[in-house]
Order: C-alpha cells, then sequence, then structure tokens
C-alpha cells in the first residue's frame, strides 16, 4: 500500500459552528466538501487540509485520519486482515463515492483507509 494522502478527522459538534474557526482564523477558505455530518477545507494550492466529522453515516467509530490509497484499498484490506488488525468497518463502497474500511491500530487509533472511485 501506498499512501497518496493522510488528512485528520477532527471531531466537533456542530460544522457550521466550527467552519468560522477553521476558515476565517487560519484561512482554509476552499471547501472540498460539505456531506452535512462531514466537511473538508484546505488551502488554496490544496497543500493543507483537514476533515471535520460530526458522526459517520454509516461506521461505528470516528477515525482519527482518512488514508488515501487509490485502487489499493482491497490489497490494504486483504493485508489488514491478514496482520490480524481490528477491522472496525468493512470494505464498503459507500454511496458519497468512496470504497473504505476502519482498521484499529495496535494503538488503539482508528484509521479510514480509503479509495475513490475515480481514483
Amino acid at each position: 500500500m501506498e499512501p497518496t494522502r493522510i488528512t485528520a478527522n477532527l471531531h466537533v459538534p456542530d460544522l457550521a459552528a466550527a467552519r468560522a474557526f477553521y476558515t476565517d482564523y487560519l484561512g482554509l477558505s476552499v471547501e472540498g466538501f460539505d456531506l452535512g455530518w462531514v466537511a473538508r477545507y484546505q488551502t488554496p494550492d490544496g497543500r493543507a487540509d483537514i476533515q471535520l466529522l460530526t458522526h459517520d453515516a454509516s461506521a461505528p467509530e470516528l477515525p482519527v485520519v482518512s488514508v488515501r490509497v487509490g485502487t489499493a484499498v482491497d490489497e490494504a484490506y486483504a493485508e489488514a486482515r491478514r496482520r490480524g488488525y481490528e477491522i472496525v468497518h468493512p470494505l464498503t463502497d459507500e454511496p458519497w463515492g468512496l470504497r473504505r474500511f476502519f482498521v484499529r491500530a495496535p494503538d488503539g487509533n482508528v484509521l479510514n483507509i480509503a479509495g475513490h472511485r475515480d481514483d
């Protein structure tokens, strides 16, 4: 697996209330997307970004980071299972365009391993 992007996921109680801090203060002015429960903000050059989540639409836990692996998501899932890592959310084709799963690292952190349909 070769990650192409790793994005921090921050839990916030209210996306609208948090938006001003991340856009006005930090200057993350470009909204990558907003699904109502998760939104990504980034710098205009795309070099820095962050995702804010109130909850996850289909998974039982919130991940601390999202790791984009493109078309290697199936191989990453198989390798996580082979290594005996806990799968928190099974490999799933989500309606918003991701193929993803959640895995718990040995340190307890939950990671969202994902590939976009357009990768």
